[in-house]
């Protein structure tokens, strides 16, 4: 799949808006749950935001792996290996580092 290609998603009008948000996370970057529900107009739904960051169709085309909870720590990932996936992920990104 080239850059131009459009990846066709299914889910709900909320899970969509989320999830064309988590497209505009630059690699290297992270967001937390509460600023990707002030980014879409609804800053109290971050815990709606982490639940459809859990649907997520296509990870990590769509880098739900970049969001973070707002004290920094994980959270979950819906991506093949969970969470170890999900900080694998994000050591190659740089954004964290191997212990």
């Amino acid at each position: 799949m080239n850059g131009s290609e459009r990846i066709e998603l299914i889910g709900t009008d909320f899970e969509i808006k989320v999830w064309s948000e988590l497209k505009k996370i630059p690699y290297g970057e992270v967001r937390t749950y509460k600023e990707i529900a002030e980014l879409i107009g609804s800053p109290k739904s971050y815990r709606a935001v982490a639940n459809a960051c859990g649907k997520n169709p296509r990870p990590p085309l769509i880098p739900c792996h970049r969001v973070l909870r707002s004290d920094g720590s994980l959270g979950g990932y819906s991506g093949a290996g969970g969470v170890a996936q999900k900080k694998k992920l994000l050591i190659q990104e740089g954004v964290f580092t191997s212990d």
